[in-house]
């Protein structure tokens, strides 16, 4: 045998061994506490969507086969893989076992065997993704069963008609994402990462799983309460209906029933919830709902699900200045800027502990409201704000950044819009209702935010009215610190690092006066940091104490602001993420930078600030 034979088989060798190496977690980055109660066979077990429930599902969360091949190959699965990826995380993340970048240029694919029981079989069953990265093409069998683009809303595909006999079924999901180098949605990601810019997100990122539901089954709900009337407004949506099936809804506070009305296909369902008790951050009540197709008096499906009596509106003050109420109430809302990064999972928490930890401590620290910075999170993150009671604001995940740019007026002189592609716009007028239909159920969230510092920003109105007109119950908020357009509910200033306002006399007659980013005061603490030198921040200090002082001066003007007509204000930022240092909190969650007492008392007298 030549040695040149010799060393390739030993290399092919060496290449197979480590393929099929057990998982485990990549060096070389900080990571949290909870990255260590990371089960392979089961990571992030918790049923993924609270707000239709069902007792029977499978998660498909776990090892799955991976590899990486050259883009444009086709439809066919790949004969060899390159070894295993811990499902959901992103193939960059640590926790991923990979670590690897993948890019325009390369396509990644999944590839995992299941077993469908009989059991399964009677019905139909979905096959759910919370969400893939960008463009995910799904595979039963080795047969093309769904594509579909967005990287940030769940999709489902029902795959029985994709089943082969016996029990063994093959799924593979083939996946490209062109980060920074394409037009779609994409917030912060980029390939090369730096300053305000991080690490790309490739792939499936939330929960896989099989839901086994009958022929005839509930689909979707929506769910929209009314204060005013004392009603909540309820749409279900079916598949399978017959003639003379019907629909059951029962409101319930505890073991006390609300409410119970029965309708047929295509049915609204206007429920009145007497006395209603008003969800807001002192007081989260929740109440559930049962929704269930009935058939001969027989059950056929059934979901549950809960909802909240709560209402968010503007109006005009003593002083002429629009304000933001909740529940028909002025509430100064605050809270800081909320990127959902983690060291070790990129885009996804380690556990549902670690994702429940950042709203758990964002409302110790006394805060009543997150903005949920050009991401979205998973629907346990919402739920938890929900049971919690924090106020939400959602953010499209910005993209396309590299646009022409056209001038055209704007309210406060020369204002700039891009004149993005057609593919571009298109998929931004997808993604965007889907992310906001999905999410629409989670009274947490109050406030919509499709454009943020004109990242992307195009046909400002036009995109406003249709956010406006797609959910009528919220506020929206058109381009929080971008390029300012008479549209919307808000005028969203951003200024680094000390807080100031729009000015009341040109706009607080007409829009809520908002003041969407200020703060960025940074603090690197050593063993805690992404890298140990270079790191960023807007303005930095040495020391906690240091920090503190800073921050308790910016807190003693804010009550001034609110007099004047300031409606809410968004601190830059929860956490470190990557190189920046401008976190409560370090990226690892380990420490937290200032006292959790002291800001909860800065908190608390500016919150209850009266607005008069």
């Amino acid at each position: 045998m030549s040695r040149i034979l010799f060393f390739l088989i030993f290399l092919s060798i060496i290449v197979k061994s480590r393929a099929q190496q057990p998982y485990s977690m990549v060096p070389g980055k900080i990571r949290t506490q909870w990255a260590m109660e990371v089960n392979p066979l089961a990571p992030l077990p918790e049923y993924p969507r609270p707000q239709l429930v069902r007792p029977e599902w499978t998660n498909l969360n776990g090892l799955w086969d991976y590899a990486i091949v050259p883009a444009g190959g086709g439809g066919v699965v790949p004969a060899s893989f390159d070894g295993k990826i811990l499902v959901p995380f992103a193939v960059e993340s640590a926790l991923s076992g990979v670590g690897k970048m993948v890019g325009k240029d390369q396509e990644l694919w999944y590839h995992r065997s299941v077993d469908i029981t009989p059991a399964m079989r009677r019905g139909k069953l979905y096959l759910h993704f919370g969400a893939v990265d960008w463009r995910a093409e799904i595979f039963i069998n080795g047969r093309p069963a769904v594509k579909h683009e967005g990287g940030y809303d769940p999709f489902s595909i029902e795959i029985s008609a994709f089943l082969k006999k016996g029990n063994r079924q093959e799924i593979a999901v083939k996946v490209w994402d062109p980060s920074d180098d394409g037009p779609q949605p994409r917030g912060k990601q980029v390939k090369n990462p730096h300053g305000i810019w991080y690490t790309p997100v490739t792939g499936i990122w939330q929960t896989v799983w099989l839901e086994p539901v009958p022929t005839t089954h509930i689909v979707s709900t929506r769910q929209t309460p009314d204060i005013d009337r004392a009603a909540l407004l309820l749409s279900v949506a079916a598949d399978g209906l017959q003639p003379g099936d019907k629909i059951l809804v029962k409101a319930t506070d505890g073991d006390k029933l609300i409410a119970e009305q029965e309708g047929g296909a295509g049915a609204s369902f206007d429920i009145p919830v007497p006395q209603p008790k008003l969800w807001s951050p002192d007081s989260p009540h929740l109440y559930d709902i049962t929704i269930s197709v009935k058939r001969k008096g027989k059950t056929i499906d059934e979901v549950r699900s809960y909802f909240a009596m709560r209402k968010i509106s503007m109006d005009k003050g003593a002083d002429g200045i629009q304000r933001m109420l909740l529940n028909n109430t002025f509430l100064f809302q605050y809270g800081p800027l909320d990127q959902g990064w983690w060291p070790d999972g990129l885009y996804t928490a380690p556990t549902d502990k670690a994702l429940l930890f950042d709203i758990e401590q964002t409302r110790n620290m006394g805060f009543n409201m997150i903005r949920k910075h050009v991401k979205v999170e998973p629907a346990r993150w919402y739920y938890h704000c929900d049971r919690l009671g924090m106020l939400v604001w959602q953010d499209m995940p910005s993209g396309d950044l590299g646009a022409r740019w056209e001038s055209r007026p704007g309210v406060d002189g020369i204002g700039y819009e891009m004149n993005r592609s057609t593919e571009s716009e298109n998929i931004y007028r997808r993604e965007w209702p889907a992310i906001m239909n999905s999410l629409h159920n989670f009274p947490s969230i109050v406030v919509w935010v499709p454009f943020n510092e004109a990242w992307g920003q195009f046909k400002t109105e036009e995109i406003t009215a249709a956010t406006m007109q797609a959910d009528p119950s919220r506020l929206v908020n058109a381009a929080s610190g971008g390029n300012f357009v008479d549209a919307g509910h808000m005028i969203d200033l951003h200024n680094y690092p000390e807080p100031a306002m729009p000015r009341s006399d040109l706009f607080g007659a007409r829009q809520i006066l908002v003041l969407g980013e200020f703060g960025g005061l940074g603090l690197p603490v050593p063993e805690h940091t992404w890298q140990q030198k270079d790191n960023w921040g807007y303005q930095s200090f040495k020391d906690g104490q240091a920090l503190l002082d800073r921050y308790r001066v910016f807190m003693e003007r804010m009550p001034a602001l609110i007099r004047k007509g300031l409606s809410a204000a968004v601190y830059t930022q929860t956490t470190d993420v990557e190189v920046e240092t401008n976190g409560l909190m370090t990226y690892d969650r380990k420490v937290i930078k200032m006292p959790v007492d002291s800001l909860r008392k800065l908190h608390s007298t500016m919150i209850r600030t009266p607005s008069e």
